[in-house]
């Protein structure tokens, strides 16, 4: 008898260290999942279902009761546990009118000039019977940015090589921009033994061009918001800094289909109907701007933008153009939320399951960055990345991170 008793002991001891054992993990799941803050509409309350079926919140300190801090412009503390005893973590929630805006999902031009020169590539000079790159002895890398040089700092891909050629070989005084600091350096010119000239061994760029789709514009202030991701420089991988920049129209004129291994890819052309208006921003969220005239294409009707905890997993539709400038709406399957990504890019998994698009493109393709997620009859988010192996799938971003990133 006592055997016995001590063997279902021993059972429910084990038994009882695997459930604290499941408990510690989940809880460690649930404070990197759990957003530090939360935007709550006012009047509102902050929901937290889609995190987990036993989670509960209330005011971190009891000073004053909930109904106090529910005005715009307030924010408060909330302590957020899990079958109601268990502390998960604090977060902050911040009181805001919920943004109103039009979804769009039409295709838009992007010319954008650098604020300075992006060094996308070295090569080493040939000179006097052996091989030379100035740029890389003075510690310049791919992916800086050159703002001044020579006490110049209105540059282009032109000035600069004006003001290498003209240096006689003595050195330049250059200022970099890398991960948000300044350095300084010398770079001392060399006479390349090809052609008679003097170079520094670094190739650079001062513009970009391309088409994307504009996600939404707000009708009160003219700001709009698209692609959903930075425009990047594809040799450096590094986000091209916004000097300045237009949004003009464009249409698609053709399509390559999406393949598994081969991403496909929206073929369009600026059109004759000239500028819808100036960028100001070209961040990890998108591209950024006001508009002068209100794109072709577009609902009229203003629709309400989720707060990232509203969005589900589940159906929703996208808007997006394959051909010419109208937008049509097609069927997509959420997959995928994920609250703690890092990349604010990719914060949930979209699938394709329209069969007029997938015949059409063969899923998601380069062009479609931006396309509006709706869910609900609200904006959700957009649609920023194809997966190479399965065109069918892709990113979204959540459209609350777009707003705050249009701010």
């Amino acid at each position: 008898m006592i055997f016995l008793i001590k063997r279902i002991y021993r059972h429910f001891a084990a038994l009882l260290s695997l459930g604290m054992a499941v408990l510690l993990l989940y809880t460690a799941y649930l404070q990197q999942a759990l957003p530090e803050y939360f935007n709550v509409e006012q009047g509102g309350r902050l929901r937290l279902e889609h995190y987990g079926k036993y989670l509960s919140c209330s005011l971190a300190s009891d000073e004053f009761p909930i109904d106090v801090y529910r005005a715009k412009g307030n924010s408060y503390r909330m302590s957020v546990k899990l079958m109601g005893a268990v502390p998960v973590k604090d977060v902050s929630v911040q009181v805001v009118d919920r943004h109103n805006v039009v979804p769009c999902g039409i295709p838009f031009g992007i010319k954008m000039f650098t604020d300075g020169v992006m060094v996308v590539g070295m090569g080493d000079i040939a000179c006097e019977g052996k091989t030379q790159n100035p740029a890389e002895d003075a510690g310049i890398k791919i992916g800086d940015v050159v703002v001044e040089m020579n006490g110049k700092k209105e540059l282009s891909n032109k000035e600069i090589s004006k003001i290498v050629s003209q240096s006689g070989g003595k050195p330049i005084t250059v200022t970099v921009q890398r991960d948000g600091c300044l350095r300084k350096s010398l770079l001392k010119p060399v006479k390349s033994s090809v052609d008679g000239s003097y170079k520094i061994g670094m190739w650079v760029r001062d513009s970009s061009a391309g088409i994307g789709t504009m996600t939404f514009y707000e009708q009160s202030s003219g700001v709009f918001g698209g692609l959903g991701h930075a425009i990047c420089d594809a040799d450096a991988q590094a986000v091209m800094p916004l000097s300045q920049g237009e949004a003009v129209c464009a249409s698609i004129t053709g399509i390559r289909r999406g393949e598994a291994g081969t991403p496909g890819e929206l073929r369009g052309i600026f059109t004759h109907k000239g500028q819808l208006g100036t960028l100001y921003a070209n961040n990890v969220s998108g591209v950024y701007g006001i508009l002068e005239k209100l794109p072709e294409g577009t609902a009229e009707l203003a629709v309400p933008v989720a707060f990232a905890y509203e969005v589900r997993e589940g159906p929703a539709t996208i808007l997006t153009t394959v051909y010419g400038t109208q937008p049509q709406e097609y069927d997509v399957m959420i997959e995928k939320i994920n609250h703690g990504q890092i990349e604010p890019a990719k914060n949930m998994i979209v699938r394709i399951v329209d069969d007029e698009l997938i015949d059409k493109t063969g899923g998601i393709v380069q062009g479609m960055s931006g396309s509006p997620i709706m869910q609900n009859g609200r904006l959700v988010g957009a649609v920023t990345h194809v997966f190479v192996h399965d065109p069918t799938k892709g990113y979204g971003i959540f459209a609350e991170n777009m707003i705050e990133a249009a701010a």
